[in-house]
């Protein structure tokens, strides 16, 4: 008898009586019997579960900061670049569908690299000694050969040259390089185009500040001062009614844009 009541009450404390969800969206996906329409199967993530329905959420928090015009800040890593989506973030700039810019060094050399040589895709699994022995380069399953970063190389030394004697700021370096590549397909050409503005806090973070550090062993004069690009980027929030964030990745980028936006 006392075995039957613990079993009772394990059945009813797993079986326990439910209230019903204060949601009132069902989960439900989208109608493939139906004629297709691609709003409404964007529309349906919300309707989907799991990320996508984050998705759904972010499409509307964006409609809404168009329909505010919010002054839209956009930070992304350099992996964004370094994949198909540099082109997404190209047609943003080219539209002026964002109004400021933050990322890595990383997310701005790999933009003037290819503009002078394209990536390959490779495999997550390949081996690092082996590409190592062919100089190629590894960014997840897409494959850089160092022939891209040579050409890049003579680019920047080629810019750097010109302009040796300058105290540089990073915001004007990458909208002077923007301008110097002069490619549609380049994110920097079109903020350069737009006036768009762009900000790398770690500007020496990547080949880019390599190549910096080289030619300074041989160019002690060259500087580049960071102290006005921090005071510039936490300027372009001040005076404005609303502002948005968009942020693809975490770090130094995130960091800065909410650090601006306090």
């Amino acid at each position: 008898m006392a075995v039957s009541n613990e079993i009772k009450k394990a059945k009813e404390h797993i079986l326990k009586k439910s209230e019903e969800p204060e949601s009132s969206i069902t989960i439900k996906g989208y109608d493939f019997n139906s004629k297709f329409d691609f709003d409404s199967f964007l529309k349906s993530y919300k309707n989907t579960g799991f990320q996508a329905t984050n998705l759904a959420r972010a499409v509307e928090i964006i409609k809404k900061m168009r329909k505010d015009k919010a002054h839209i800040f956009l930070g992304f890593s350099s992996n964004i670049v370094s994949s198909g989506l540099r082109e997404t973030i190209r047609y943003l700039a080219e539209h002026k569908l964002v109004d400021v810019i933050v990322t890595t060094a990383g997310g701005i050399e790999e933009d003037f690299i290819k503009c002078l040589g394209d990536f390959k895709l490779g495999s997550f699994s390949a081996s690092g000694a082996e590409l190592r022995d062919k100089g190629i380069n590894r960014i997840g399953n897409i494959f850089a050969p160092n022939s891209r970063y040579v050409k890049f190389e003579k680019f920047m030394i080629q810019f750097l040259e010109k302009h040796k004697t300058e105290t540089m700021i990073p915001s004007k370096l990458i909208k002077m390089l923007g301008e110097e590549i002069n490619n549609k397909e380049s994110i920097y050409y079109w903020c350069a185009k737009n006036s768009i503005p762009v900000f790398c806090p770690a500007i020496m973070d990547g080949s880019l500040g390599d190549m910096i550090y080289f030619f300074k062993s041989s160019n002690p004069q060259f500087k580049i001062e960071i102290t006005e690009d921090a005071w510039n980027l936490n300027n372009e929030t001040l005076g404005k009614n609303k502002t948005g964030i968009i942020i693809l990745g975490g770090g130094v980028v995130k960091h800065a844009i909410c650090n601006a936006n306090l």
